[in-house]
């Protein structure tokens, strides 16, 4: 199948409640605009360089999502226009997301990075760094970003029960913070399962599925992470 038909099969597998982010990394913008045309509007990056590029080139009303980890000093290529930072998981760089935020007067929509894989390489907070995180003072102060959810990436394995033990532990860690409502904090999205896993991650209560091969075709690199 073509782009468009990949698209559209996602799509009619998805629920209401699911929304869907293209993973794009690495493909051209003529595989983009093939995948535009067909309607989708919402495109992850994992390379801010790659991400502004892609953003100079094609239609404005893209919502772009930076799926990747993200440094604080590269904050300031996408603070213009990037819609929602999925890895966020220290106060310094949701400080440096507000700083630059505030340059364009723009409030950045953020996603705190919940660790639920056992792999080193994964980043993100436990439960109690992020509920401390919400409460804080430095948290408190920051008026250019809003944390509206969580994002975990499940460990990279064949076995499903691990991985839906993963996914629960997203959502259960979601349902308990989501009550810690403050100015800037209002979570409503929970971002997991990528290609290979997102049925589960959808079973398991995620609202937003990153999905890249299925739509694009398996990117052209050895180290590839296929569920994405």
């Amino acid at each position: 199948m073509n782009i468009k038909d990949n698209l559209n099969h996602i799509k009619s597998t998805l629920p209401e409640r699911v929304t869907l982010v293209a993973v794009s990394k690495t493909k051209p913008v003529s595989d983009l605009m093939e995948a535009y045309n067909a309607g989708q509007r919402i495109f992850g990056e994992n390379k801010i360089q790659e991400m502004v590029e892609k953003h100079e080139q094609m239609p404005k009303d893209i919502e772009w999502h930076m799926i990747g980890h993200v440094q604080r000093n590269k904050v300031k290529y996408m603070a213009s226009f990037v819609n929602l930072i999925h890895g966020v998981d220290n106060v310094k760089l949701l400080k440096e997301i507000s700083k630059q935020a505030k340059k364009y007067n723009r409030t950045i929509d953020c996603l705190i990075q919940i660790k639920i894989a056992t792999e080193d390489s994964k980043f993100g907070m436990t439960q109690d760094e992020a509920s401390e995180l919400i409460k804080s003072k430095d948290f408190s102060e920051l008026e250019n970003i809003k944390v509206v959810g969580l994002m975990g990436m499940a460990t990279f394995t064949d076995n499903q029960e691990q991985i839906k033990k993963e996914f629960s532990h997203l959502k259960s860690t979601f349902d308990d913070l989501k009550t810690l409502k403050t100015t800037n904090c209002q979570l409503n999205t929970i971002s997991m399962g990528m290609s290979g896993d997102y049925p589960l991650a959808i079973e398991c209560g995620s609202t937003m599925v990153r999905v890249g091969s299925r739509i694009f075709g398996h990117r052209k690199y050895k180290t590839v992470d296929s569920r994405q």
